[in-house]
Formats: structure tokens, sequence, C-alpha cells
């Protein structure tokens, strides 16, 4: 099968449901993109950024990759960041991680996978900073929620402290940060509340969410 034709068919079909909403959609699309959103999440398949926060194309301005991590090595993820917010100016940065995430499980676990375990090590590296009070969770399934939420809490502040980011609020720059988790069992989006606006508060704003997460952990085990 070498030319997919059964995609060709539903990319036709859906070019004629959106012509058919609005008749200059395509041509106002090409003429500019003007995003107010950032979306830095995971490339698991099952998460489709428009469609689960309900925006259009052009609304939302995308980086993917393993376990939505941001490195300060990876010039990709730093030229979306760059781009989105020197040029598109957006005014939010979301990292929304999900529960049920492969890459997390991997680092959970420390898997030998291959060449993805450079990566992952990242993930690896949020666990053993936590470790004390992720072992002190009975059950892995919750183990690797609690790490899910560490994750985005953890690239969070990776983020805020992009110098593409702390420049931004330096000069003025209206830039809010998310921490986000998807659950793939409800389809529902789940705020962190580490959200920052700006570089005095990051700090704080990352203790608290760490704090909220192991309390949210001991409420779990008295449930169990």
């Amino acid at each position: 099968m070498r030319t997919l034709k059964h995609l060709f068919e539903n990319n036709r079909t859906w070019s004629r449901e959106m012509q058919a909403r609005q008749s200059d959609f395509f041509e106002r699309l090409a003429r500019q993109q003007s995003p107010e959103y950032l979306w830095i999440g995971c490339s698991d398949s099952r998460l489709p950024p428009n469609e689960i926060t309900g925006l259009m194309p052009g609304e939302l301005f995308v980086h993917r990759n393993v376990a939505n991590v941001v490195v300060h090595t990876d010039f990709n993820c730093l030229s979306v960041i760059e781009f989105a917010v020197e040029v598109l100016k957006v005014k939010h940065i979301i990292v929304c991680g999900h529960y049920g995430c492969g890459g997390v499980q991997a680092a959970l676990r420390n898997l030998e996978l291959g060449l993805i375990d450079n990566w992952l090590r990242h993930v690896r590296d949020v666990y053993i900073e936590h470790e004390a009070q992720l072992r002190g969770v009975a059950e892995e399934s919750n183990r690797w929620d609690k790490l899910c939420e560490l994750n985005v809490v953890k690239q969070v502040h990776n983020v805020c402290n992009t110098t593409v980011v702390q420049s931004a609020w330096k000069r003025g720059q209206q830039l809010s940060i998310h921490g986000w988790v998807y659950g793939l069992h409800d389809g529902l989006l789940r705020d962190l509340n580490v959200c920052t606006t700006g570089a005095e508060e990051s700090n704080q704003i990352y203790n608290d969410a760490i704090e909220a997460i192991y309390q949210s952990r001991n409420k779990d085990d008295l449930n169990q």
C-alpha cells in the first residue's frame, strides 16, 4: 500500500466539511497563524491536542515528544518555544502530560528499551529526585500517576528557566506557563496548579505543586 488512499479520502472529506462550515476557512488560515497557545505534549497517538482542547487549526502551536520533556540542550524544543514566544507572541505555554504514559512507565521501571533510554533518562532523573516519596506509594499504578504529575511539574519549571521565557518576562511580555495532565480513561484535562507568570514566583510555585502531589499521594494511600 504505497499511497494510503484511505487517508487521502479522509482528507478530502475533512476539507469539504470545513468549507461547508466556513466557506473562507482555508483562505483565512493560509494568510496567517495567530495562536495564543503553545502546547508541549507527549507524542502518544491518543492525545490529539486540538481535539481535546476544542481548538481549531491555527489556534494552537504544537511541539510533541516522548513523555513531554523540556531539556535545555534540545534545540528543537527551544526553537519552537522561541518562535512561539518571540514571533507568534503566544500568551500561554501549556505542558501537558497524560496518565498511562509509556515513557514515564519505562522510567519508573528503569526498563532498557534502546536508544530511547537516553531520552527517558530525564524522566528517570525526576523519579530519582522523588524516589523516597514514590517508594512509599503502595500501588504501582498510583506511583505511575504521581510520576506523570511530577514530570509535568518539572518540565514546567524547565520551561520557566529557559532563556527565551526569562527574557520575555524581563521585557514585560505577558506569558503564563501551565502544567496539565490528561486522563486517557475519561478524556478530561486536570490542572496541576503550577501556572507561573513571572520569574520571581517560579520556585515557590514549583515547590508548592510538588508538595500538593505528595499530599495527594498520602490521600490515595489512605483510600487503599
